[in-house]
């Protein structure tokens, strides 16, 4: 359906939603292209029709940002918002009260905060406007809940303005068959931007990756001076492991256990060490790494990963919770083969002899892990660039230290290989 009035942002091809059979369109566009107003036109054109006399296609939708305020303030009551944007005679009434906008023909939207997944759990929409997803720290649940509440109409489809980032749930929307995607920079909406504007961040940020990302609305895979990139990941990807001599699985707890806890990061590595040291390679078979998990449940988690790898011990980090995290562990398996380590260094520094063993071609991954690997490409010399804690990335380096670095070590220096 064609948006039933023009409007100054960009040029005539991105006004318009695509034509085909989508379900989901994703705008990405630099700072300032003009997402929220596209955004706000759609759902005018799904609530209003071509027409004033239509009731629209649309007669219950989602409006959802990373909080209810900015719902409030960027997409609804915004500059470039839903009542910015409608006419007298179609301006919907906001009710504060009920968080949601009713317009004159009987449609409403509703509006939710991406901090609350359970929110969306019983609703159900014709569909919905996302704002922002990229930088939701719960994208997943989120864009999964929503899934489950659009089934009403005969076609409800969801529209997602945002700057891209580099984020899971994000990259899996972009290749679903069923999307359509449309991008923008920032120099397209130039005239409705404040004078010197353009010019001064373009001056700061051109050629640059956040520009890149900011400014152009692309998509960036990896970031800048990241230990990993996606590509040699790719390329280090095999589809089974040959015969492995040793197996362990490294662990590396959360310092709490509940809702808001840091993941614990559960990696399963194993390694052939036959012949030379330099032939050794290693093979990460598993991230069984587990969310908002107490003591009890990271422990069996890890354990259960051991026995269905055969896996020879556990590896554990213990300096947050010390001899507790033994404990812990040994409640569950009394018996369980457990090396305890110590992080005497930050955790780049940890990092940085293991990402050498990949540059040096001797790690492979198996398919399946898509979450640590975003977690690597986000790990730089300088520190983590991601959100939380890269708690899947600290599991793996303990877990290839046990099986190539010390073990090397201990190979070459024959006095070590006596202690």
């Amino acid at each position: 359906m064609a948006l039933p009035f023009l409007f100054e942002f960009w040029a005539m091809e991105h006004q318009l939603p695509p034509e085909g059979d989508w379900r989901t369109w994703v705008i990405m566009g630099g700072r300032g292209a003009g997402k929220t107003r596209a955004g706000a036109e759609w759902v005018r054109a799904q609530v209003e029709g071509a027409r004033p006399q239509d009731k629209g296609v649309c007669h219950r939708l989602a409006l959802i940002g990373e909080t209810v305020d900015q719902v409030r303030e960027v997409m609804v009551f915004g500059e470039s918002g839903i009542l910015a944007c409608s006419p007298p005679d179609r301006r919907p009434e906001w009710q504060a009260g009920r968080k949601r906008l009713i317009w004159p023909n009987g449609a409403v939207a509703h509006v939710f905060s991406a901090h609350d997944p359970e929110g969306l759990r019983g609703p159900q929409f014709d569909g919905a406007w996302v704002d922002e997803l990229a930088k939701w720290k719960k994208a997943r649940e989120i864009w999964d809940m929503l899934q489950f509440g659009l089934r009403l109409g005969d076609n409800p489809r969801v529209c997602v303005t945002t700057t891209p980032r580099n984020v899971r749930v994000l990259k899996d929307i972009l290749k679903m068959p069923s999307t359509a995607i449309t991008s923008a920079p920032t120099e397209a909406n130039a005239a409705n931007l404040a004078a010197g504007f353009l010019d001064e961040v373009k001056a700061r940020y051109a050629g640059t990756r956040l520009g890149r990302q900011e400014l152009e609305g692309v998509l960036l895979e990896d970031v800048e001076g990241a230990l990993w990139t996606a590509p040699a990941l790719e390329s280090a990807r095999v589809e089974a492991p040959p015969e492995l001599d040793r197996i362990v699985v490294a662990v590396d707890p959360p310092v709490t256990g509940h809702a808001g806890s840091d993941e614990c990061g559960i990696v399963v590595v194993g390694a052939v060490t036959r012949g030379p040291v330099q032939n050794w390679k290693a093979y990460v078979l598993d991230d069984a790494s587990v969310s908002a998990a107490t003591p009890a449940t990271w422990a069996k988690a890890a354990i259960a990963a051991m026995e269905q790898f055969g896996a020879e011990r556990l590896v554990a980090e213990v300096n947050q919770g010390g001899d507790l995290v033994e404990s812990v562990i040994r409640q569950v398996d009394p018996l369980v083969p457990l090396k305890k380590v110590h992080a005497a260094r930050g955790k780049s520094a940890r990092a940085e002899p293991v990402a050498a063993l990949y540059e040096q071609g001797r790690v492979h991954h198996m398919r399946g892990l898509g979450e640590l690997e975003d977690q690597m490409c986000a790990m730089t010399v300088q520190g983590y660039e991601g959100k939380g804690s890269p708690d899947r990335v600290d599991a793996l380096v303990w877990a290839l230290t046990d099986l190539m670095i010390e073990r090397a070590a201990k190979w070459r220096h024959p006095q070590v290989r006596a202690v």
